[in-house]
C-alpha cells in the first residue's frame, strides 16, 4: 500500500466523521416542541451518549473502502479481521450505551473478537493467547478513560499516531491503514468532544478505540522484523490507560469498594480536586501519554536503547503514587451515638427545670409562713398608737422578712364604724 492511499483514507475518515458528528449534534440540540422553550429532544441525551458511533462509522467506512479497493495488499486478511472484530465490539458497546449489559457478556464478546483477529493473523498458539489477553485488557483500560471531555479522544489520537509511526518504520505500510484512519477520525470527532463536549464516545466509541489500538499493536508486533524490541516498545503506547486502571483498582482496594462500580476516582477526577480545569486535565493527560508513546516509537525504530523505556515507566509510577495521595472519596457519614449529647441535653434541661420548680415552691412556702406570723402580732396590740409624722416605726411593730413593717388588715365592717369602736374603747 502506498502513502497516497493511506493519506486518502485518512482524509475520507476525517470528512465522514465530521459530517456525521455534525448531523448528530444538530439532532441532539433540536428543541422539543414550541410550548416547551429551552428543552431538548427526548433523544438528546441518548444521542450525546452514543456519539461515538459517528467516529466508528467514519473510521470503519474509510478503512473498509480502502480494503475493498485492494489497498492493504497481502495484509488485507489481517486488517479485515481486525476491522470485523472492532466492529463487533463497537456494536456491543452501542447496545450497552442504550441498555447496560453484564460485564461477563462484554468480556466474552471482546475475547471472541480478539480470537478472530488472532486466528486471521496466523499467530502461534502461545503468542495468540498472550495477544487475546492483551487485547481484552487494553480494550477495557481505554474504555475507563472516557470520564472527561476530550480525554479519551486525545489520548487515543496520540496512541494511534505512535502505532502509525511504528507501522511505517517496520516496513509493512498495510498495517498502517487502520491507525491512519483512526488518527484522522479521532481528530474530527475531537472538534465535538472537546470541553464543553456536545458528543461523547460512550461505550461504543471507547471500546472500538481500545480494541483497534490493542489489536493493531499486536499485529504490528507479530510482523516486526527480527532484532527490533517490539515486545518492549509497543506495550508502552498504552501506559496511561493501564496507569489509570491501576490507580482505580488500588484506590478502590484501599477504600474497600467494589472494583466494578465506577466512581469519580480516575485521573481527571483527581486532577479536578486540585483545581485543574477540565481542558487542563485533558491536556496534561495527553502530554503524559505522549512521552511513553514517543519513547516507544523511537525504541522501535532502534534510535534509542530499550533501557530508556524505564524513564517513562518510572515517571508513570511516581505520578500514580502522587495521585493516590489526593482524596477521591468523601468521608462516610456517622450516625450520632445513642448515649451522646442528643440525650444528655434533654436530661440536663429536665434537671434544671426541676431545680427551678423546687426553688419557687420553697420561696412560696417561706412567704406564706412570714405572712401568717406577722398578721397575729399586729392584731395582738390593739392599743398601740401609730408613730408620729417624721418618726420611724415603733420597735414593737411586726416586720416582714425583708424588714418592712406589716400592715394589719382592717376589721370587719366599714372603716368609719371601726374608727368609732376604737374611740369608745379608748
Amino acid at each position: 500500500m502506498n502513502v497516497l492511499g493511506i493519506i486518502a483514507s485518512g482524509v475520507a475518515a476525517l470528512f465522514i466523521t465530521v459530517a456525521l458528528a455534525k448531523s448528530a449534534r444538530r439532532v441532539a440540540l433540536r428543541p422539543r416542541i414550541p410550548d416547551e422553550p429551552g428543552g431538548r429532544a427526548p433523544r438528546a441525551e441518548a444521542l450525546r451518549r452514543t456519539g461515538g458511533a459517528t467516529a466508528v462509522l467514519g473510521i470503519g467506512t474509510a478503512t473498509g473502502a480502502a480494503l475493498w479497493l485492494g489497498a492493504a495488499d497481502d495484509a488485507a486478511r489481517s486488517v479485515g479481521g481486525l476491522l470485523a472484530g472492532a466492529g463487533a465490539v463497537a456494536a456491543l458497546g452501542l447496545v450497552h450505551d442504550l441498555k447496560p449489559l453484564w460485564a461477563a457478556l462484554r468480556l466474552a464478546v471482546q475475547a471472541a473478537a480478539a480470537v478472530l483477529v488472532v486466528c486471521l493473523a496466523g499467530l502461534s498458539p502461545a503468542a495468540g493467547v498472550l495477544a487475546v489477553v492483551w487485547i481484552v485488557l487494553v480494550t477495557n483500560a481505554f474504555a475507563l478513560l472516557d470520564h472527561a471531555d476530550g480525554l479519551l479522544t486525545a489520548v487515543g489520537l496520540v496512541s494511534a499516531a505512535g502505532l502509525l509511526a511504528c507501522a511505517f518504520v517496520g516496513g509493512d505500510p498495510a498495517l498502517a491503514l487502520l491507525p491512519a484512519t483512526m488518527v484522522a477520525g479521532l481528530a474530527g470527532f475531537l472538534l465535538h468532544n472537546w470541553h464543553p463536549a456536545r458528543l461523547r464516545l460512550g461505550a461504543c466509541g471507547a471500546q472500538f478505540t481500545g480494541f483497534a489500538l490493542a489489536a493493531s499493536g499486536a499485529l504490528i508486533q507479530a510482523a516486526a522484523p527480527s532484532g527490533r524490541a517490539a515486545w518492549a516498545a509497543l506495550p508502552a503506547l498504552a501506559t496511561v490507560a493501564l496507569a489509570d486502571s491501576a490507580l482505580v483498582l488500588i484506590s478502590r482496594r484501599r477504600a474497600a469498594r467494589s472494583p466494578l462500580r465506577d466512581t469519580d476516582d480516575h485521573i481527571a477526577h483527581r486532577l479536578r480536586r486540585v483545581r485543574v480545569t477540565v481542558p487542563g486535565a485533558a491536556v496534561l493527560t495527553t502530554l503524559w501519554a505522549g512521552v511513553p508513546v514517543a519513547t516507544g516509537a523511537l525504541v522501535y525504530a532502534e534510535l534509542l536503547h530499550p533501557a530508556f523505556l524505564l524513564l517513562p515507566l518510572a515517571g508513570t509510577a511516581a505520578a500514580v503514587y502522587a495521585l493516590l495521595r489526593i482524596p477521591a472519596y468523601a468521608p462516610p457519614r456517622t450516625a450520632p451515638p445513642r448515649t451522646g449529647s442528643s440525650r444528655t441535653a434533654p436530661s440536663r434541661t429536665a434537671t434544671s427545670r426541676a431545680t427551678q420548680d423546687r426553688t419557687i415552691t420553697a420561696r412560696r412556702r417561706a412567704g406564706t409562713a412570714d405572712a401568717g406570723a406577722a398578721i397575729p402580732a399586729a392584731a395582738a396590740a390593739p392599743g398601740v398608737k401609730g408613730s408620729a409624722p417624721g418618726r420611724g416605726a415603733p420597735t414593737g411593730t411586726a416586720r416582714t422578712a425583708a424588714g418592712h413593717p406589716t400592715v394589719p388588715p382592717p376589721p370587719n365592717g366599714r372603716p368609719a364604724e371601726a374608727a368609732t369602736a376604737a374611740a369608745e374603747r379608748g
